[in-house]
């Protein structure tokens, strides 16, 4: 037997301390001016589909919370002030043809104000009876919007004067209803320095439509604005998953998402009243509106959206796909620096050091679950910031150092810790079954990891499996019960893959396995536990005992090869504290896939526990080295003629499969 453990500079992880002084110094020369880090495809889309002004070019961002979607976007906004665009106004104004559907005129800045003022000019006129002074006035102000070349303005302007030689006397049909300003609304002396940017966080069909407001007003002065038309000439941008949560009425034609895409499809959109019973509605006449929709949600929600929505695509033409993690390379570091000295000055909290920033580093790096990525979640680091901050001003520290990150990311684990706790404290008085200590047939300690809100802790669960003769395969009992999930339903089928192509090669399969999660009383799901299943069905059929002091964590294929999981330091640390609870014998360890040592952040007392010989780490590759760790006895490899070893793991347990399938046959 050849078993390799984990090496204490192996399971040692930290940052070069002058490495980062370095970065650190460079960043403080540079500005400590935080932008989005490590996102170079999703920024790459994001900046095309908000230059690219034509139909249809809106834009769909994926990914986490916390990974800068929404900077990002007021980041490449910024950079898009000086394109040259215009400032919009946008002015109700009545249709003397029908006045249920007033037109919506879009205006450069600041002419939506001069149609304003000298319309209510031509209202006064006409309400003083003086029309040749009025017509006179609207030629003038005809001349002076004659280079717009708006359609919808032209056709307005033409009612209006054969209103005025009609002598039409209804002064208020005159006035217009100005609901955006777009000099005004954006606080610029200079109208053509920048597009706006909204962002609607309460999106409802009022909130982002207007609505009717004045029940007893003409048409076209009844209604009010929304912020989706003051976002025309910039940005709309909105959650995806709060847009498909809203409706309005009873039928499907109000629902928010439906509005939205008439909206993106024609610039089309319908103005209802303020109570819902009243059932008016209004659909302004509007020439096209240059409005960038940019939704923010969910890679799962952009799936389905892709998947059930037939006019998604042609409408949300980009995707910007934010990344979780990114390469720990000098930039993203760097980044990730400017971005905490950043929220440490402009939130005046206390100085930080290097040795703290290394922390956090390394929190980040945890936080990806992998040494070579750091989160792109740069939000929660921030957060980690602010608490260590906490931490050094309540023992009256100077600055933040390693110790207040420390001590702030303790403080989260005891907040967090007492579910954990609890089950602890179970496994210590007996009440949760498992064994830390000498050797089981069929039972294997497996790792699971618990999550609640953002906390998240390792736990062992006892796996046990039972052995008969039979033609059943293997059963799942948390299937049966209705416990377990599709992922973990496939993890069991590749079980029965392995058995035969491992040993049933030269005669049927013929098994009866019940394999169960003891003490479980919750869903099952992931493959993550399907090596210590594995385990624990060879440990039964072969009659093999295995150590209950080693846990297990890892998937497998059908060929026998160990997959890397998720969680990995949470499940190590979760064994550790309950052997240690319990009293570490220096037998103790785990195994794990061997892909995930490059994931292994671990903390100081896990590392010095190796270092003592108290606690064990192995990293394995194939099912025939973990039962080599596990029974304390060679697997053995088949040899020229085909045969395992004698006295081998694999040797006895294909004798066993044998012998149980003599005993399944039926009797003559």
């Amino acid at each position: 037997m050849n078993i390799e453990e984990l090496s204490v500079s192996e399971a040692r992880f930290s940052y070069d301390r002058s490495m980062i002084g370095t970065l650190v110094s460079e960043v403080r020369k540079e500005g400590c001016k935080s932008a989005v880090v490590g996102q170079p495809r999703a920024l790459s889309a994001l900046r095309m589909g908000m230059s690219v002004n034509t139909k249809g070019y809106n834009i769909y961002i994926s990914g986490e919370d916390g990974t800068g979607r929404h900077s990002a976007v007021r980041q490449i906004a910024a950079s898009l002030e000086n394109d040259g665009s215009v400032a919009l106004d946008l002015v109700y104004a009545c249709n003397f043809d029908r006045n249920e559907a007033p037109f919506l005129i879009a205006l450069p800045s600041p002419f939506g104000s001069l149609l304003s003022s000298h319309m209510e000019r031509i209202s006064g006129l006409a309400k003083d009876g003086m029309w040749d002074e009025a017509i006179a006035l609207e030629c003038e102000l005809e001349d002076s919007l004659e280079g717009i070349g708006n359609p919808l303005l032209t056709t307005y302007f033409s009612q209006v004067r054969a209103a005025l030689n009609r002598k039409n006397g209804d002064a208020p049909s005159y006035l217009v209803n100005m609901v955006h300003d777009g000099a005004a609304d954006a606080g610029l002396k200079d109208v053509k320095a920048k597009r706006p940017l909204v962002e609607e966080y309460h999106p409802t069909h009022a909130n982002m439509f207007g609505q009717i407001t004045k029940q007893n007003a003409p048409c076209h002065l009844s209604l009010s604005g929304g912020s989706i038309l003051d976002a025309v000439g910039g940005f709309f941008v909105v959650r995806a998953d709060k847009i498909l949560s809203q409706s309005q009425g009873q039928h499907s034609l109000w629902a928010l998402w439906d509005s939205l895409k008439l909206f993106a499809e024609s610039s089309s959109f319908t103005v209802s009243g303020d109570n819902s019973q009243d059932q008016l509605f209004i659909r302004p006449i509007v020439s096209s509106l240059p409005v960038k929709i940019i939704l923010v949600g969910s890679d799962a929600l952009y799936d389905k959206l892709c998947e059930t929505d037939d006019e998604f695509l042609r409408l949300f033409k980009v995707s910007a796909e934010f990344d979780f993690s990114m390469p720990a390379n000098k930039d993203n570091i760097k980044g990730t620096i400017a971005y905490i000295l950043d929220v440490i000055e402009k939130n005046n909290l206390r100085p930080i050091n290097e040795d703290a920033i290394c922390e956090l580093l390394r929190y980040s790096s945890w936080y990806a679950e992998m040494r070579g990525e750091l989160t792109t979640k740069l939000s929660f680091i921030g957060d980690l910031a602010f608490e260590a901050n906490y931490m050094a001003v309540r023992k009256g520290a100077p600055s933040i150092d390693e110790s207040c990150v420390k001590e702030a990311m303790n403080a989260r684990d005891f907040a967090n810790g007492i579910t954990e706790e609890r089950i602890n404290k179970e496994i210590q008085d007996g009440e949760m079954i498992i064994s830390l200590s000498g050797t089981k047939v069929g039972v294997v300690n497996g790792l699971a990891v618990m999550d609640r809100g953002l906390a998240s802790f390792g736990t062992p669960t006892v796996i046990s499996v039972s052995v008969a003769p039979g033609s059943e395969g293997i059963v799942n009992i948390e299937h049966e019960a209705g416990l377990s999930g599709e992922i973990h339903d496939k993890g069991l089928l590749i079980l029965e893959g392995y058995l035969r192509k491992q040993y049933a090669r030269t005669f049927p399969l013929s098994i009866y396995a019940g394999i169960c999660f003891e003490q479980s009383y919750a869903e099952v799901d992931g493959d993550s536990a399907s090596s210590s299943e594995l385990f624990a069905l060879l440990s039964a059929i072969g009659e093999l005992p295995v150590r209950q002091d080693i846990a297990v964590t890892g998937s497998v294929n059908q060929l026998g090869d160990i997959q890397p999981v998720g969680g990995i330091n949470e499940k190590i640390e979760g064994f550790f504290s309950i052997c240690e609870k319990m009293g570490l014998s220096g037998k103790q360890g785990v195994i794990i896939p061997r892909q995930n040592v490059k994931s292994l952040i671990l903390p100081e007392r896990i590392v010095k526990a190796i270092e003592e010989r108290r606690f064990h780490i192995y990293p394995i590759s194939s099912i025939d080295q973990g039962m080599e760790i596990l029974t304390l006895r060679p697997s053995g490899e088949r040899n020229i003629k085909g045969n395992f070893p004698p006295n081998t793991a694999n040797r006895i347990i294909e004798d066993r499969l044998k012998k149980l399938y003599e005993l399944s046959k039926p009797a003559n």
